[in-house]
């Protein structure tokens, strides 16, 4: 089992039907997982979190055992406004109306959302091997273009990228995970076989599409439109030295451009996938953080 003594459940949220697990007893912590994983990601700190921490790792809608809501013409069920909405209705079922948070890859972008849109929410904000959405689509130049081919690939029309990927679902997985993982990594294979089994699914590969045509879209407007806003709460950044954001950014200082206060800055000895392929230092670096 990837998480011994975590409950697994289905609560609703704004608007989609959230697959999760809990587990430890503490301060609440929720865990926002990236593409193209699910809650699974979380498989090597979550247990040992739940320590000190009531651990909460869900399945971002559209992903994972998440339900896939019909989308519109605005992309809107897949902004990260919806799915930030969806993570504070389950922790508020769940009894916790202010918490913890981390997220990874597509989990920061809605952790980003989450602590503009609900403040009062976010105690403290940790966000893993990203930028800021609105930067990176403004300073794109060949090197990130190359390397996150797939922000203009996925954002295609309807069904271009899906028939795509659905021809070889699991080959095109392989492909794009090991292009940001570090040379010598490979995924715990029960995680592995998670990750492939949603994966498979064409609504989750549309859904996934959808998410990517929302961040290229009605993502920027809320985000034009709270321009002058900034992150309240104290704030970690983490990511990969051997990834492409190390190479392409100065990752520290695209967040203490959103931050209002200080933002506490680290590198992990990893590709793009921090608590799989550097685990213990993902988990001191984040046990440092919201402990303090």
């Amino acid at each position: 089992m990837l998480f011994p003594g975590f409950e697994q459940k289905r609560l609703a949220g704004a608007g989609a039907e959230i697959n999760l697990r809990v587990g430890g007893s503490g301060p609440p912590l929720l865990l926002l997982h990236g593409y193209p994983q699910t809650h699974a990601m979380w498989h090597r700190i979550a247990p040992r979190l739940a320590a000190d921490y009531t651990v909460v790792c869900p399945d971002l809608r559209g992903y994972g055992d998440s339900s896939k809501p019909a989308t519109d013409a605005e992309h809107m069920p897949y902004s990260k406004r919806a799915m930030a909405a969806d993570m504070v209705a389950v922790m508020q079922a769940l009894g916790f109306d202010r918490f913890r948070l981390a997220g990874h890859d597509r989990g920061g972008r809605v952790s980003h959302r989450l602590a503009l849109d609900h403040p009062a929410a976010v105690e403290k904000l940790a966000v893993l091997d990203i930028i800021p959405t609105r930067t990176l689509f403004e300073t794109v130049n060949q090197q990130v273009a190359t390397g996150y081919y797939h922000w203009f690939f996925l954002i295609q029309p309807f069904d271009m990228p899906e028939r795509m990927i659905g021809s070889d679902p699991e080959y095109y997985l392989r492909r794009k995970t090991g292009q940001w993982s570090g040379a010598d990594f490979a995924f715990d294979p029960q995680a592995w076989a998670e990750y492939a089994r949603c994966f498979r699914d064409p609504a989750t590969i549309h859904a996934s599409c959808e998410d990517y045509r929302a961040a290229a879209s009605i993502d920027l407007v809320h985000d034009r439109a709270d321009e002058a806003a900034r992150i309240a709460c104290p704030l970690l950044v983490l990511w990969g030295e051997k990834g492409l954001m190390h190479r392409a950014y100065d990752v520290p200082a695209a967040w203490r451009d959103k931050a209002a206060g200080p933002v506490r800055a680290a590198a992990m000895p990893s590709g793009h996938f921090l608590p799989e392929e550097a685990p213990e230092e993902t988990l001191l670096a984040l046990q440092q953080f919201f402990a303090g």
